[in-house]
């Protein structure tokens, strides 16, 4: 079971993602004009998507992927134009609902859409998992509680996103977050790599590849997890 803070954060984020921020996410993953600082995130948004898409197989035919926080879905209906079957969930119904209609308007194979917890076992299990920004807001011990959940039901890899703990990124932090006071995120928790590394190993599984992204406000650190 996951812990009592991954519950408490999780609340808080279906809130903010939910009601306080749904429609600035839905303007930012798409093609409407933004600000500069916005436009910064969505471009280092879209460099770590094909990113993390590049660490999977070209040919998806036959594979069962699972977007852990699938947000607007973009990279969900993108795995699902190269064959894959994508269970796409995420907790908010409003952004799950918007990724829905984005998907079925663009035609072709669809994800599987749903609300609910990306650590749901009864899910069952994936080819591969992507969680791309999806635990930046959860402390270090319960991204290494999820990613080993996730892992468990994983037959090939796990890719995901932390928020690197960088000078830079804690300076931006300090500065002010991405949005406008009225719908700021949840609190980013940056965590070093190395030691998200050290404990995850610790439960018996291996890293892989790694790749950072910044783009002005958007510095994202993406890490590939292969099962035991």
């Amino acid at each position: 079971m996951p812990s009592d803070t991954y519950a408490t954060r999780r609340s808080q984020l279906e809130t903010y993602f939910d009601r306080t921020a749904a429609e600035a996410w839905k303007r930012l993953t798409s093609d409407a004009p933004v600000s500069g600082v916005r436009a910064t995130v969505r471009a280092g948004r879209a460099e770590m998507r094909e990113a993390l898409l590049s660490w999977l197989p070209r040919d998806l035919h036959g594979r069962r992927i699972l977007d852990a926080g699938c947000g607007t879905g973009v990279l969900a209906t993108e795995a699902a134009r190269r064959g894959a079957d994508v269970v796409a969930i995420d907790i908010s119904e409003s952004l799950v609902s918007h990724a829905r209609d984005n998907a079925a308007r663009q035609g072709g194979r669809q994800p599987v859409f749903m609300v609910g917890d990306m650590l749901d076992p009864a899910l069952g299990r994936f080819d591969h998992v992507v969680a791309m920004d999806s635990l930046i807001h959860y402390r270090l011990p319960d991204i290494a509680d999820a990613c080993a959940r996730l892992l468990a039901r994983t037959e090939w890899s796990l890719v995901m996103t932390i928020a690197p703990r960088t000078p830079l990124l804690a300076a931006m932090h300090a500065v002010g977050q991405l949005f406008p006071r009225g719908d700021r995120s949840p609190a980013i928790e940056p965590a070093k790599p190395q030691a998200l590394r050290r404990l995850v190993d610790a439960r018996g599984h291996r890293g892989g590849r790694e790749h950072r992204v910044a783009r002005g406000f958007y510095i994202s650190h993406a890490m590939e997890w292969l099962p035991r």
